[in-house]
């Protein structure tokens, strides 16, 4: 009489799928550290983002600044600005723009503002923006962003 050794085991309950509350309660806690952790650093970088974005087009700016100038002999007036850049100022001999690519003119900051532009001589123009607070002064993504061009 050989009898299968197994047969003889008491049957275990079927394992039921499914997680405790107290798992739920501990993952529900460790997604929350992580969002307390990372979030902060998430909208730090966003606002990093914004200032390098103007820096970027402010450079932008001042090379096709640069080529008005080759063909024109100066700066624009403060007066016209950055738009003399799309479209030719009046009285301006040698414009061959447009100089940017801007389809809607003149692109504003990341903040929704218009770029100031101010022609300080002849030779000697400045680009700036006053950040997120649009005030001068500031600091982090408050802070005025300016560009110098000769």
């Amino acid at each position: 009489m050989t009898q299968n050794s197994t047969r003889n085991l008491p049957r275990s309950e079927p394992h039921k799928a499914g997680y405790t509350l107290t798992e739920l309660i501990i993952v529900m806690v460790i997604l929350g550290l992580l969002a307390a952790i990372v979030g902060p650093m998430l909208f730090s970088q966003l606002g990093r983002a914004n200032s390098r974005t103007a820096e970027t087009q402010m450079a932008s700016f001042a090379t096709s600044l640069g080529f008005y100038r080759l063909d024109v002999g100066s700066y624009p007036d403060s007066g016209i600005g950055l738009d003399a850049l799309v479209q030719a100022p009046s009285g301006a001999t040698g414009w061959s723009g447009p100089y940017l690519n801007a389809e809607n003119g003149v692109p504003l900051d990341p903040w929704g503002e218009p770029y100031i532009y101010e022609l300080v001589s002849p030779g000697h123009a400045v680009i700036r923006t006053l950040g997120r607070d649009k005030r001068e002064g500031g600091e982090g993504e408050d802070a005025d962003i300016s560009r110098d061009i000769r």
